[in-house]
């Protein structure tokens, strides 16, 4: 009897992952010269899969195509030719494709071997690596400064929380409800703006007056403009994302054009995807590992089970819907 598998694929752009979403079924076969051969274990959830759903980047308007940016399992069958790899080996997969599929065919070059499959050292990949590419190259983070994270609960977000923090900085940390900000304050966040129940603008201006030195911003409207207004002299605002507006679309936007805010202070917005910065990676990987197995960071996984390619669309609604502690996983 033939084996099979089960994955998600996109059958179209659209921003609604559920409609653009659907689980096929399909034969299993050997990998072809130079692949390795992956039974997943655990994929990880992104905010930014409903900008791959919807066509903004990635993808090529080929369909159908698979989904998901990041997976963690062991490899079972070598391609011909693949001699870094051996049967058994755990392997992480940042890419896209990787997240929503029992089985999963890469090319050799595009795996790295790690120490175990689980859903934390899968998170020094993509998190990871968008914190600490973020905050240390594109941010050009330093010490005893004051860093702001928005989203801080996130996956990512608590990756930025700690790394700020180990750095010798103060550190702010927005977030949604008061179980959040128990988790942010355990990570070492100096200060937890609830945002449903405090003003953030009225917080930093009142008790940052001086402004903040660096911003890591992944939630945009209204959230990004109060950044740009209470950055400090000579300071960064890093646009990692803008959640708010990935699944309406842009909003339009009536408003004195950002320079009328930056010049008087000499401070800089700058964006950002760590896959840009393509010969950085392997080394963040590394040092981001080694963060999770010394105890240097602890990643925030969310403990709702989701299990199997069926469930991968709840995984990604739910992880939009805000209720989310921490990185969202498929259990395979």
């Amino acid at each position: 009897m033939t084996e099979t598998y089960k994955k998600l694929v996109c059958r179209r752009y659209t921003r609604d992952y559920r409609a653009s979403g659907e689980v096929i079924e399909v034969e299993r076969l050997p990998p072809a010269p130079g692949q390795v051969l992956v039974r997943n274990k655990f994929g990880g959830t992104n905010a930014s899969d409903v900008n791959i759903s919807g066509g903004v980047y990635f993808s090529d308007g080929v369909f159908p195509f698979d989904l998901g940016c990041e997976s963690t399992g062991e490899v079972i069958e070598l391609g011909e030719g693949v001699a870094d790899f051996a049967v058994g080996d755990c392997v992480v997969s940042p890419s896209l494709g990787s997240a929503y599929t029992e089985l999963l065919y890469k090319d050799a070059v595009d795996l790295v071997k790690v120490p175990a499959c689980s859903p934390e050292i899968m998170g020094a990949a993509v998190a990871g690596c968008t914190a600490s590419m973020g905050l240390e190259i594109v941010g050009e983070m330093g010490s005893d400064e004051t860093v702001l994270i928005t989203a801080a609960a996130g996956g990512v977000g608590s990756w930025c929380v700690q790394l700020a923090k180990n750095a010798g900085n103060h550190v702010i940390g927005t977030c949604s409800t008061e179980a959040k900000a128990k988790e942010l304050r355990r990570l070492g966040c100096d200060r937890v703006v609830l945002y449903r129940d405090e003003d953030l603008g009225e917080v930093l201006a009142t008790e940052y007056p001086e402004g903040i030195d660096l911003i890591f911003e992944q939630v945009g409207q209204e959230t990004f403009d109060i950044c740009a207004e209470n950055l400090a002299l000579r300071g960064r605002l890093l646009i990692c994302g803008f959640v708010s507006e990935y699944t309406s679309g842009p909003q339009k936007v009536m408003e004195e054009r950002i320079y009328h805010t930056l010049l008087w202070k000499s401070a800089q917005v700058r964006a950002f995807l760590f896959s840009h910065w393509p010969e950085q990676i392997p080394e963040h990987l590394a040092k981001n590992i080694e963060r999770v197995e010394s105890g240097e960071v602890d990643p925030l996984i969310d403990p709702t089970e989701f299990n199997g390619v069926d469930q991968a669309i709840e995984a990604v609604e739910f992880l939009h819907s805000g209720k989310n502690i921490g990185k969202v996983t498929v259990r395979y």
